[in-house]
């Protein structure tokens, strides 16, 4: 479980928005089948939302065990139907959960390419 300080208020029209350990969020209950999701609410928009706001696990049905295999099967090569047959899940459920994470992972490299240095060597062209 990651600490507070690793999240931030995900409402865009929140003057805090994007800022981490700011102070303005707290853990305010729990969700979820068995109550283990932590709900976090933002004091300055008085927004609250899902520590899973914004990842792969937001909206999940399974276990976060079982989204986290599912997801390391397919990193290192298994295909759909070997996944789901080796984790007992529809391989429907195994091609939708790779289809979130590409998209995650594809907004992730766009935010990491906006903030990255310029390459000194490709100045001079």
């Amino acid at each position: 479980m990651h600490p507070i300080e690793h999240f931030f208020c995900p409402n865009p029209n929140c003057p805090d928005h994007g800022r981490r350990g700011h102070g303005n969020l707290y853990f305010r209950g729990y969700s979820g089948h068995r109550q283990q999701i932590r709900m976090i609410f933002c004091r300055t928009c008085k927004a609250h939302f899902s520590e899973r706001k914004g990842t792969v696990l937001e909206n999940a049905r399974l276990a976060e065990d079982q989204v986290v295999a599912l997801l390391q099967h397919l990193q290192e090569g298994c295909g759909t139907r070997a996944t789901s047959r080796l984790l007992g899940v529809n391989r429907n459920t195994v091609t939708r959960y790779a289809r979130l994470a590409g998209g995650h992972a594809r907004q992730l490299h766009q935010e990491l390419v906006a903030f990255s240095p310029p390459d000194a060597r490709s100045a001079g062209r």
